[in-house]
């Protein structure tokens, strides 16, 4: 039985980030039920790619709703009868606040908008573009940018859209955990811009602080090295390196040519300067520039040096490794016909997700929703409440959920931390002999670093050394009262250590392991260890960012490891929850290279389904035009989406070129997108001497989506960010308060309160040890 059977889900929203939300939810089982506008439907049904005429024709549409149930309704006019199904549904998804939370207070309702709930209405009419740019991300795309160059759009047309609604579907689940407990709903608000910049929290903890200094730079994202792309016989690769131990594996890779002598074997951590990084890029070209990309991969990995295939669609599609994991799962649509749809990055051994049935035609349930409407349903019951008394109560639908995480870095305990800011009890184990890795970086002590400090507030440290006989009883004790173990350690490390899933079951039967890989647990590739830029790679992402005709080169180098930390605590949920109604837990195993692909999922049934190679295309958008990032004053750079001939007028009117709108070439959409690259730069000379700011208000006033591409200053200073709560202040050790991030979403009537900031290491020991273990210390 899928983990979210019995749960009914009312999806309204008319979004990509809604539907993949309810996508994320069908696909483990739960009914959602898809309202639509009669005649038209849901707006991504006339959304590129259209491989078939009528509502039935778009390969978007079929991408986001798998195994959902599509109901044409009337919202106006069919007021009551929406209502009567809200009635008797679990949760419902939204793409604005519609303020019908009101009228069903046991429901849980969930917004999804570009800039949050209270955003002015300039915003609503943002698209994917205006968000990525106005959340940082498309500013510090590509890494180690051209400042010439335009800032590009991320992998994909919809990684805001997909991020947001991962959120967003965590958030569901856990507030449908609360409700469970409770019996209350809660209503939901997510915000797709606050999304983008919470991901960042480890790059911008440092700059909110003041502890590393924001510059406003393309590079601000970036780390110093020669981490880049390089071409070879048969396509790219990606080399990431930083340590002295990637540097001798390099050389031995490279069989000791002379030219390596002049780098001193630890300049990756004492002396990297441009004019080393520059050498080295091009003696490593030339070395790499005859051999196969996965030939040369291999060989890398052998030796522990970070380089990996540059990866496409069709890769990812013959790659054994996805093959093994089923990835990819055949399904047929009754129009588009039999294809290879990408599922889900977590395989959940009890529960795990399926595709049963393609994306229904417009209205084909509605007579069937509509004759069963007043039935009485059963709703979703616990079978084995666990709720943990809290050692201090902070609220949240979590409260009462205890989380074990043995993590490091970034990805495990940004997992770590969203389920602390929905309520959870989290409880990261260390000691002091191997502390937490982030503990070592930029700080004056493993008790005042940046990056630790950033990526850990309301998360409480445990000093066990589990390598000791006395230090793993203890674990196991608290393993033992917990219901969540969290680890992102090595490949084979959690099972030498006694810590397996079958290890931790007998310890507590129904607990709830989640582990995270590069590749996963297993496969032919199962061994290999990364970092998140090499996950962008393997994964499709990076091969299609880039210029038109030129090489790859990749979203910000930053990008990845906080996705893939999103996607840990949605599948622990989604497990979580799965015991509270089956009363039985399980492993659930992640892969990051697979959690990055799933942020271009249509993309990938696009190539399934069509053949088509997919390529970079710069900031060309196949539904959009003008749809690009242009040059303004001091650097700085304007985001602008148009989406039909008024916005476009609105457009020409608002940099007074009335000339271009009498231009008979871009009267049309078509003939847009036919004299894009003109179009691009005749925009670009109008906006060139505006204030990239001021240029972005009045254009949006104007009914045109428009932002500015932030930079980082940008970003930290945004104040709708700190109006929201996204920057929030929490306790700490050193100065009493410091800011960090918090969550991107807000709950009415249940949020977290989170003020505790980041741990000393052991600071709660002592409370484990007596109040939850009650051993002693």
């Amino acid at each position: 039985m899928s983990a979210l059977t019995g749960i009914r889900v009312v999806e309204l929203a008319e979004t990509v980030a809604g539907e993949y939300c309810g996508k994320l939810l069908a696909d483990f089982g739960a009914e959602v039920i898809k309202v639509e506008a009669p005649e038209r439907g849901s707006p991504t049904r006339a959304m590129a790619p259209l491989l078939a005429d009528g509502p039935d024709g778009s390969a978007l549409f079929a991408y986001l709703n798998t195994n959902k149930r599509s109901a044409v309704l009337d919202a106006a006019s069919s007021a009551d009868v929406v209502h009567r199904l809200i009635a008797s549904a679990d949760a419902v998804i939204e793409d604005r606040g519609s303020g019908w939370s009101d009228r069903h207070p046991s429901v849980v309702f969930c917004s999804i908008t570009p800039f949050g709930n209270e955003a002015p209405a300039e915003f609503a009419n943002a698209k994917s573009s205006n968000v990525f740019h106005a959340g940082g991300w498309g500013y510090h795309t590509p890494s180690h940018a051209d400042p010439d160059g335009a800032p590009l759009q991320g992998p994909g047309r919809f990684l805001v859209d997909y991020e947001a609604g991962l959120d967003a579907a965590l958030c569901v689940v856990a507030s449908l955990f609360g409700r469970l407990h409770t019996g209350r709903g809660e209503f939901i608000d997510v915000s797709q811009h606050a999304v983008q910049v919470s991901r960042a929290d480890c790059i911008l903890g440092r700059f909110i602080t003041g502890e590393v200094a924001a510059e406003g730079h393309r590079g601000d994202y970036d780390q110093a090295g020669p981490a880049a792309f390089f071409a070879c016989a048969d396509g790219f690769v990606y080399l990431y390196m930083t340590s002295r131990a990637h540097w001798l594996g390099v050389k031995e890779l490279m069989g000791h040519p002379e030219w390596l002598d002049a780098f001193d074997d630890d300049w990756l951590e004492f002396s990297v300067t441009a004019e080393k990084v520059a050498a080295f890029r091009q003696g490593f070209a030339a070395w790499v520039a005859h051999l196969a990309k996965e030939a040369a991969a291999d060989r890398a990995q052998r030796l522990g040096v970070p380089l990996v295939p540059v990866n496409d669609a069709a890769d990812l599609h013959h790659s054994p490794q996805y093959r093994h994991r089923g990835f990819f799962q055949e399904a047929s649509h009754p129009v588009l016909g039999g294809a290879a749809y990408p599922t889900v990055p977590y395989a959940l051994s009890a529960s795990p997700a399926r595709i049963v049935s393609a994306a229904p035609s417009l209205g084909q349930d509605t007579a069937s929703i509509l004759a069963t409407l007043d039935m009485a349903r059963t709703p979703p019951a616990v079978m084995a409440p666990q709720l943990k008394p809290p050692g201090e109560s902070r609220g949240g639908p979590l409260e009462g959920v205890r989380v074990v995480e043995l993590t490091k870095v970034w990805a495990g305990p940004y997992a770590g931390k969203l389920l602390a800011m929905l309520g959870a009890e989290v409880i990261k184990v260390e000691t002091a002999a191997a502390p937490e890795e982030m503990r070592a970086y930029g700080g004056t002590d493993i008790n005042h670093a940046p990056y630790f400090l950033s990526i850990n507030p309301e998360i409480r440290s445990v000093d066990l050394d589990i390598k000791s006989d006395e230090g793993m009883a203890r674990l196991r004790e608290l393993i033992a009262r917990s219901d969540i173990v969290i680890n992102n350690l090595r490949p084979g490390a959690m099972e030498r250590q006694g810590l397996g899933y079958e290890q931790l079951t007998a310890i507590k039967p129904d607990i709830i392991s989640v582990s995270i890989k590069m590749w996963g647990n297993d496969g032919p590739l199962g061994h290999q260890t990364g970092y998140a830029p090499c996950f962008a790679a393997l994964a499709g992402l990076a091969s299609l960012v880039g210029y038109p005709g030129g090489p790859p080169l990749g979203t910000s180098m930053r990008y990845g490891d906080s996705t893939v930390g999103a996607a840990a605590a949605y599948a622990a949920m989604v497990a979580l929850l799965h015991r509270e109604l089956r009363g039985a837990g399980q492993f659930v195993d992640v892969s990051a290279v697979e959690t990055l692909s799933s942020m271009i999922g249509d993309c990938l049934l696009e190539q399934s389904l069509t053949g088509n190679r997919l390529g970079r295309n710069g900031n060309r958008h196949p539904d959009l035009c003008p749809h690009g990032c242009y040059p303004c004053r001091d650097g700085s750079w304007v985001a602008v989406a148009v989406a039909d001939d008024a916005e476009w007028r609105a457009l020409c009117s608002g940099l007074g070129a009335a000339a271009l709108a009498d231009d008979a070439r871009y009267a049309t959409r078509e003939g847009r997108h036919r004299h894009a690259e003109a179009l691009d730069a005749e925009l670009a000379r109008l906006t060139r001497d505006h204030d990239a700011e001021r240029l972005a208000r009045s254009l949006r006033l104007a009914g045109v989506a428009a932002t500015k591409s932030a930079t980082a200053i940008d970003v930290i200073a945004d104040q709708r960010l700190w109006d929201r709560g996204l920057y929030r202040f929490v306790s700490d050790h050193r100065e009493g308060q410091r800011p960090i991030l918090g969550p991107s979403w807000r709950l009415a009537r249940s949020p977290a309160r989170i003020e505790r900031g980041a741990p000393d290491l052991g600071e709660d020991t002592e409370y484990a040890l007596r109040e939850i273990v009650g051993a002693g210390a």
